[in-house]
């Protein structure tokens, strides 16, 4: 459980840390920009959740799945790569849309390794992880959708 706390607060700490900050200057917040440095973030942390933790996140695989360390790897740097382009404007919207992807995508292992209560980060809790799990990818679906990839009037965020 310590571990969806940490990815919440690396997630929007980015987005918090700037509406302080505009509070004091009396400055609008670039929600886009923030929310995607948070979620840049989030994906870095990710892909170093795959090189650190690969043998737990091997047992979140079928056993029919081969190569599975390669593809663990590679799984991690797709992650990097996308955490990387949310930092760059030009890539933003195209990095939350794969990040989107991705999530979606990835659900299938949380949901074999909670079923098979195998692997880390809670999994191994078993099927009630999924009542955590879920709304987590849920948030993080959320987040890159309303606060990455649609665009918000920056003249309604001003603080005043």
């Amino acid at each position: 459980m310590l571990m969806l706390i940490i990815i919440f607060l690396i997630l929007s700490s980015p987005l918090a840390l700037a509406f302080v900050y505009a509070k004091f200057k009396k400055l609008p917040v670039d929600i886009n920009k923030y929310a995607c440095w948070g979620l840049g973030l989030a994906f870095i942390f990710f892909f170093i959740g795959h090189i650190v933790k690969t043998d737990g996140m091997v047992e979140m695989l079928p056993p029919w799945l081969p190569l599975k360390v390669t593809l663990i790897y590679f799984t991690g740097v797709i992650e990097l790569l996308v955490g990387i382009a949310l930092f760059i404007p030009k890539w933003q919207t195209l990095a939350a849309k794969v990040g989107i992807f991705l999530f979606v995508i990835f659900f299938p292992a949380n949901i074999y390794a909670a079923l098979n209560s195998v692997g880390l980060g809670g999994h191994q809790l078993g099927p009630v992880y999924l009542l955590i799990r879920a709304p987590l990818q849920m948030l993080l679906i959320a987040w890159a959708y309303f606060l990455c990839v649609k665009k918000q009037d920056h003249k309604t965020n001003k603080h005043t």
